[in-house]
């Protein structure tokens, strides 16, 4: 099996094997390019790529999570989900660019359809994300 890797995507562990599941097919990279708010793109492609470093740089300090309606913290979701969850498909981006709904993987709970939702400061950058099941 031959893989294209693009190489500020490809994510390695220690051993600097490229992880299997990550983006490295080009329909994968495309994805992401209907994500026209260049906060919420950034904030997906660090998801993506398992990027905690680029994932937090989108958020303010005191930046809120909310998964479900329930208060969750960021910090925990961060080391929980990134390298470990990510969106198979994006079906749907809000007019604004704020709000993304689509197929989503996580490794500890299988496959569902999510949605996340972005509330932006007047920085530019997020304070408040809500994500959860989306029907």
């Amino acid at each position: 099996m031959q893989l294209e890797c693009y190489l500020a995507l490809c994510v390695y562990d220690p051993d600097g094997v490229l992880k299997e599941g990550w983006i490295t097919q080009r329909e994968d990279l495309a994805m992401t390019e209907v994500l026209k708010n260049p906060i919420v793109k950034a904030t997906i492609d660090a998801l993506q790529a398992g990027d905690r470093t680029s994932w937090s740089a989108q958020f303010e300090r005191d930046a809120e999570l909310f998964d479900d309606g329930s208060p969750r913290s960021l910090e925990q979701f961060t080391r929980d989900a990134l390298g470990h969850e990510r969106f198979t498909s994006i079906e749907r981006v809000s007019e604004d660019g704020l709000e993304v709904i689509g197929a989503f993987h996580s490794d500890r709970w299988g496959d569902f359809k999510t949605y996340f939702r972005f509330e932006l400061a007047a920085s530019g950058k997020i304070k408040r994300l809500d994500i959860g099941q989306a029907e």
